[in-house]
C-alpha cells in the first residue's frame, strides 16, 4: 500500500496547490499533477500575479508622469517595457519556486504531465498509472472565446498575450468591460495606448453593485478610456498594418468600423474540463462544461472538484478555500468554506472591492436593509494623498444591524474590504464597525464612516 497516494490533485493552481499542501500538513500522501513545469496555474504563471506587477508598475510610472509636479516633485520618466516585463517574470520566477519548496518541505510529489481519471482510484498521466484512495479535480478555466475571432497572441490577444507585448499599442480594443479587460486596459492605457472597451451589457463589471459600476465608468472615463457599452463585436478583419474591428449594438443596429493596433478578448473564461475521462467514470458536468459537486464532492465516490471547473465565482481565493476544506475533510477534519463572504476585488486604479449581497440582490430577496455611504472626498488622509474619488457604502439588515454587504471604490479598497469580510465572518452590525476606533488620519477611517451613515451620525469631513 506505501506506493498508492491518500490524494492525487489534477491542476497545480491555487486550487490544487493549497489543497496538496494542506493535505500535506495532515499527513497525507500526496501527488498533484499540473501540465505546466512550474506550480501556481493560470494565477500565478499567466493571470492574477503578472497582471498585478504590471498594474503597480505602471500605476507608478504615470503618477510620476502625471502627478508628482502637483506634489513638488519635479522628474522626467521614460519607459523601459523590457526591463518593466522583466521584474514582473523575476516575480512570478519567485513565487512559482516558493511553492515548490512548500511542496518539499510538506512531502508532497509534483508530477509533471496531463492527468486523466481512469477510474475512481486510478489517474493516468501521460500513460504512466497512478493509484490514489481519492482525486480531487482542480483543473482551473481557460479563456473564453468568440466564434469567428482567431487569437494569435501578437495582435488578437488574450489575457496571455496582453501580458507580454512587446511594444505599446497605439490603439487597443478591449472586448468585455469586465475585470481582466479592464485591468489590462489600464495596464496599456497608462503606457500610452488609446483604449476602447466594447461591452455587451449597459454597464461594466457585471454582477457588482450598480453605483460603483456607474461610478467607476464615469473614473475610468475621466482617465482616459473609452465605452461602448450595450454593444457587441461582430468581427475582427486582419489587415498587413492593422486591425479592422465591426461592432452593432447589442439589440440590434447598424454596425460601425474602427481600426486598431491591438485586440484583447476578455469575455470571461470557462471551466477546463475537456479530456479528463470525468464522462467515462460517470463525474457530471452541466452545459456549461462546469463539474457538478455536492459540498466538493462529485457523484463519484472518492472524486472531488474545487475552483474554477466548478460552480462559483473564478477566483483564486475561492478556489484556495475550497482545497484546503477538501484536505481538511479527507483527513476527517471539518472542512467548510462561507460562500457569503468571499470578497472580490477589481486592482484597477482606484480599486474596486465588494463582499456579499448588493442593493438589488436584497431587494429581489425581499430582505429589509438600510446603508450607510461615504466618499473618500471627505477623508483627510485621501485628501492629503490627492487620491478622492470613490465611496464606502455599507448595508446592514435593517431590523438586527447585521452587515449583508459592503461595496467600495478608492484608493486601497482592496486592503480595506477584509475589515468588512472579518466583521461578516463573524455576524457583526455595522454598529460594531461604527463604535471601533480606526487611527486618524488612514483611508480605513471610511469604512468606519460608512458604518456611522447606516444609523445617520457620520462626522468626519
Amino acid at each position: 500500500m506505501s506506493d498508492i497516494y491518500d490524494l492525487v490533485i489534477i491542476g497545480g493552481g491555487p486550487g490544487g496547490y493549497n489543497c496538496a499542501i494542506r493535505a500535506g500538513q495532515l499527513g497525507l500522501k500526496v501527488a498533484c499533477v499540473e501540465t505546466r513545469k512550474t506550480l501556481g496555474g493560470t494565477c500565478l504563471n499567466v493571470g492574477c500575479i503578472p497582471s498585478k506587477a504590471l498594474l503597480h508598475a505602471t500605476e507608478l510610472y504615470e503618477a510620476a508622469e502625471k502627478d508628482f509636479a502637483g506634489l513638488g516633485i519635479d522628474a522626467t520618466v521614460k519607459l523601459n517595457l523590457p526591463n518593466m516585463m522583466g521584474a514582473k517574470d523575476t516575480t512570478v520566477d519567485q513565487l512559482t519556486k516558493g511553492i515548490a519548496y512548500l511542496f518539499k518541505k510538506n512531502k508532497v510529489d509534483h508530477i509533471e504531465g496531463f492527468g486523466k481519471i481512469e477510474d475512481g482510484e486510478t489517474v493516468d498521466v501521460d500513460g504512466k498509472t497512478i493509484k490514489t484512495k481519492n482525486i480531487v479535480i482542480a483543473t482551473g478555466s481557460e479563456v473564453a472565446t468568440l466564434p469567428g475571432i482567431d487569437i494569435d497572441e501578437e495582435r488578437i490577444i488574450s489575457s496571455t498575450g496582453a501580458l507580454k507585448l512587446s511594444k505599446v499599442p497605439g490603439k487597443m480594443v478591449v472586448i468585455g468591460g469586465g475585470v481582466i479587460g479592464l485591468e489590462l486596459g489600464s495596464v496599456w492605457r497608462r503606457l500610452g495606448a488609446e483604449v476602447t472597451v466594447v461591452e455587451y451589457l449597459d454597464h461594466i463589471l457585471p454582477g457588482m453593485d450598480a453605483e460603483v459600476q456607474k461610478t467607476g465608468q464615469r473614473i475610468l472615463k475621466k482617465q482616459g478610456m473609452k465605452f461602448h457599452t450595450g454593444h457587441k463585436v461582430t468581427g475582427v478583419e486582419t489587415l498587413k498594418s492593422k486591425l479592422k474591428v465591426t461592432m452593432e449594438p447589442s439589440k440590434g443596429g447598424d454596425a460601425t468600423t474602427f481600426d486598431a493596433d491591438v485586440v484583447l478578448v476578455s469575455i470571461g473564461r470557462r471551466p477546463f474540463t475537456d479530456n479528463l475521462g470525468l464522462e467515462g467514470v460517470g463525474v457530471k458536468t452541466d452545459k456549461r462544461g462546469f463539474i457538478v459537486t455536492n459540498h466538493f464532492k462529485t457523484g463519484v465516490d472518492g472524486i472531488w472538484a474545487v475552483g474554477d471547473c466548478t460552480h462559483g465565482p473564478m477566483l483564486a481565493h475561492k478556489a484556495e478555500e475550497e482545497g484546503v476544506a477538501v484536505a481538511e475533510l479527507i483527513a476527517g477534519k471539518a472542512g467548510h468554506v462561507n460562500y457569503d463572504v468571499i470578497p472580490g476585488v477589481v486592482y484597477t486604479k482606484p480599486e474596486f472591492a465588494a463582499v456579499g449581497k448588493t442593493e438589488a440582490e436584497l431587494k429581489e430577496a425581499g430582505v429589509p436593509y438600510k446603508s450607510g455611504k461615504f466618499s473618500f472626498i471627505a477623508n483627510s488622509r485621501a485628501k492629503a494623498n490627492h487620491e478622492t474619488d470613490g465611496f464606502v457604502k455599507i448595508l446592514a439588515h435593517a431590523e438586527t444591524d447585521e452587515i449583508l454587504g459592503a461595496h467600495m471604490i478608492g484608493p486601497m479598497v482592496g486592503e480595506m474590504i477584509q475589515e468588512i469580510c472579518v466583521a461578516m465572518e463573524f455576524r457583526a452590525s455595522s454598529e460594531d464597525i461604527a463604535r471601533t476606533c480606526h487611527a486618524h488620519p488612514t483611508l480605513s477611517e471610511a469604512v468606519r464612516q460608512a458604518a456611522m451613515g447606516v444609523e445617520g451620525w457620520t462626522m468626519q469631513s
